[in-house]
């Protein structure tokens, strides 16, 4: 079985496939170890740890090489946060992607959504299924559309959120990802609306698992929540050992 079968059947079994977001070749490393059975990219992690804001700031080749890296080390599906496709133009959007599906990613996440002058703003549908269909018709990677109606704050967000993802199912995608889905009637009717696995982002206020497993949810995903709690963790390590000297707080001792 391909890899990218592999990580399509991850996504219909009774449990939900809990994916474990990396951004590097030791973080990934590192969620194998932990069992996890197969691995996302963070672009929020990968943007901040180069020194970029999140919203394609970095370019394809940059994030090439770090996922080169990461695929070394892979003995896991790995899924990549390719954003909105790094292009506005769908037969681009493939170009700048089968560098990665010959490197052997078994899928992608690809948004509706693109960060302007800071700010998410959701974009067209009907360009978002024409960038699908230009994946679909040279690979058979799977492509998980992230709807960012909740994210932009729509005013009819689950409604607007269900329409999309129909189109985006008949396009090609093979699953739905929906940051912010989070109230168990709003998931329990996306998912009574939607026949595609329903991806869910980790919220506090998101149903612990096995209500989630019960809803008919398919994958649980964090993001970059790791690396920023990491990154708070070396602030205040950094600030501790300038100001007290005390060499322990490095040694973790």
């Amino acid at each position: 079985m391909s890899t990218s079968k592999t990580f399509k059947a991850l996504h219909h079994s009774d449990a939900p496939l809990l994916l474990g977001n990396v951004w590097d070749a030791r973080t990934t490393q590192l969620a194998q170890q932990a069992g996890f059975a197969a691995v996302g990219t963070s672009s929020h992690a990968i943007a901040i740890a180069l020194g970029y804001k999140d919203g394609e700031e970095i370019s394809p080749e940059t994030l090439l090489f770090i996922i080169k890296h990461i695929m070394k080390v892979a003995t896991v599906p790995v899924s990549v946060d390719f954003e909105s496709g790094y292009s506005n133009h769908p037969p681009e959007v493939w170009d700048n992607l089968q560098p990665f599906v010959e490197l052997g990613i078994a899928g992608i996440n690809l948004e509706d959504g693109q960060v302007q002058d800071g700010k998410r703003v959701l974009g067209d549908a009907e360009l978002m299924a024409k960038k699908i269909r230009a994946i679909r018709g040279s690979s058979d990677i799977f492509i998980n559309a992230r709807v960012d109606t909740f994210t932009t704050k729509h005013p009819d967000a689950l409604n607007e959120a269900i329409r999309r993802a129909l189109i985006y199912r008949i396009a090609g995608a093979d699953g739905i990802f929906v940051p912010l889905l989070e109230k168990e009637e709003d998931i329990k009717e996306f998912v009574s609306k939607v026949d595609s696995p329903l991806n869910v982002f980790t919220t506090p206020n998101l149903p612990v698992y096995d209500v989630l497993a019960k809803l008919g949810v398919k994958r649980i995903s964090h993001g970059g929540k790791q690396y920023d709690q990491l990154m708070k963790k070396s602030e205040a390590i950094y600030t501790d050992f300038q100001q007290t000297k005390d060499y322990k707080l490095v040694l973790g001792s």
